[in-house]
């Protein structure tokens, strides 16, 4: 079916909602990709919005966070709706699990999810079975090691890949061999679970196309150590005879920690990539783009340098800055997959240099700015004032990592950043003079103040749409619990607030329209 509006490209002049899809409703502990979804992007339709943006949609690992994934191809199984495959005859009736509607529960959710999951596994007969294994053919070069490596991580209580038995942690082909004969059942599980999740995307992302709406993704530029990423390609890290990093990424000292942050994330042999055509970073830009129509790629400034950290480190801030690997990396990957122009958003937050400015600027990203950030004392806040936009820019009025607007403007002591309480109520001031409002509604002053900017790209979180306060933040930098668990109930959604926002994309010239 051809969209009934063709979907924008980044240098048109457009909006979209950013929501992670397991925020959305439904009753069996987390989003997914089944009937929620599809209404999510009617809504979005009705809105007069023209993107979805999303937080990378693999596997969790670590904290249950997206950006501590267990691979960077996989597919995320808790996303796999149960009512789809009760449709399709795989599952009888769903049991409906005594599970939070308001956040996530994610082991108890994982575990219900897995069992039914499990019994769809036994109800797979022969129909189907040819897109199965054409499937798993055609995605071998990532699926295969993926497979092997969750179920080996389950046979060792899922402890992390350096705790394996050795002969297992460092790949020996007999050991492997061995897996793959012992345990086959549990590889096609995993194979057939990729697979659902691969069908149901495809749905999805169809009906999006249908009414021109737009799939935003999210690259993270460093993957989490504990993955079947660093397991199967370890010459590509700096590792040690036992696998574990010798240095570590993260950022120093910023506004969201005085400590700067400490990710772990191993750190790339970028000379080692570049000799082999960045073959590994070009097989993951293709998986992405395969999914997505345009790509958010995270941590922008990591690739005209990073912070190094000793692994032994316990904070970040004994790092040093090192150069990435650059223009030469983004023409590899351009020419490998055969396009001018990659559809990506550079998200160039933290230590912005001249170099990063232009090594964005030659590909034609859109930067990133965010209106939380424009009040402050920060030397670079007059750069996220909407007034100072460029055209070729993102907008937001936070991301996932900031307090929802209501949250922040009303935060008594600076929770989540470092903030004093006196600057804190400094930036409400500004605020609500540089608006011109009385912070009655805060959030929609703010949506509309980058909606009426010139910057051609805005994004707002759905929390923010709904006025929502600091209960309802995606994440909190540097903490490890109670993070990625928000969701918002099918009432939250009226038409009245459709056609709100739809109002005020007309009145604002965010049809979808070139830019000029």
């Amino acid at each position: 079916m051809a969209p009934r509006t063709p979907r924008p490209g980044l240098h048109d002049r457009s909006s979209g909602i950013l929501l992670h899809p397991t925020s959305l409703p439904g009753p069996y502990g987390c989003g997914d990709l089944g009937p929620e979804a599809h209404r999510f992007v009617e809504f979005l339709h009705a809105a007069g919005q023209r993107y979805w943006q999303m937080l990378p949609v693999a596997p969790v690992g670590y904290g249950n966070s997206p950006y501590s994934a267990l691979s960077a191809f996989a597919g995320n199984p808790l996303l796999i709706s149960l009512d789809r495959l009760q449709e399709e005859g795989l599952l009888e009736q769903v049991p409906r699990p005594r599970l939070p509607v308001d956040r996530v529960d994610y082991e108890r959710t994982r575990a219900f999810r897995r069992g039914q999951l499990r019994i769809a596994w036994g109800n797979f007969g022969r129909a189907g079975r040819s897109a199965f294994r054409r499937f798993c053919e055609e995605q071998a070069g990532w699926l295969e090691d993926y497979v092997l490596y969750r179920t080996i991580k389950q046979l060792h209580g899922e402890r992390s890949w350096v705790e394996w038995a050795p002969e297992l942690r460092d790949r020996k082909p007999a050991a492997l061999e061995r897996v793959r004969r012992e345990m086959a059942d549990e590889l096609a599980f995993h194979r057939f679970e990729q697979w659902l999740f691969e069908k149901q995307w495809a749905e999805l992302r169809a009906h999006a196309a249908a009414l021109g709406v737009g799939l935003v993704g999210d690259l993270p530029i460093f993957v989490a150590h504990d993955s079947a990423d660093v397991w199967a390609n370890r010459e590509l890290f700096f590792l040690d005879e036992a696998g574990q990093p010798t240095v570590i990424a993260g950022v120093p000292p910023d506004y969201f920690s005085a400590t700067g942050q400490r990710w772990g994330n191993p750190l790339y042999r970028w000379q080692r990539l570049r000799r082999g055509g960045y073959g590994w970073w070009v097989e993951r830009f293709r998986q992405t783009l395969h999914r997505f129509d345009a790509v958010r790629l995270d941590h922008f400034i990591g690739f005209t340098r990073y912070w190094e950290i000793p692994a032994d480190e316990p904070t970040a801030i004994n790092g040093k800055w090192l150069p990435g690997p650059g223009a030469h990396f983004f023409r590899a990957v351009q020419k490998a997959l055969g396009t001018e122009e990659l559809p990506l958003i550079a998200e160039d937050l933290g230590a912005v240099t001249p170099e990063v400015t232009a090594l964005r600027d030659a590909f034609g990203m859109p930067g990133i700015r965010i209106l939380q950030f424009a009040f402050g004392s920060d030397p670079q806040a007059p750069t996220f004032k909407p007034h100072h936009y460029p055209r070729n820019a993102a907008a937001y009025t936070g991301t996932h990592d900031n307090d929802t607007v209501v949250g922040w403007f009303h935060d008594p002591g600076g929770t989540g950043s470092n903030r004093t309480p006196a600057e804190t109520e400094v930036e409400r001031r500004y605020a609500t003079r540089y608006l011109g409002c009385e912070a009655g509604e805060i959030h929609w002053d703010m949506i509309r103040a980058l909606l009426v900017s010139v910057a051609n790209l805005v994004f707002v979180p759905l929390q923010d749409v709904l006025g929502l306060g600091s209960e309802a933040r995606m994440n909190r930098p540097g903490t490890a619990e109670g993070n990625w668990e928000w969701r918002f109930t099918r009432r939250d959604l009226t038409n009245s607030l459709a056609a709100r926002l739809q109002q005020l994309v007309h009145d604002t010239d965010r049809g979808g329209g070139i830019a000029e």
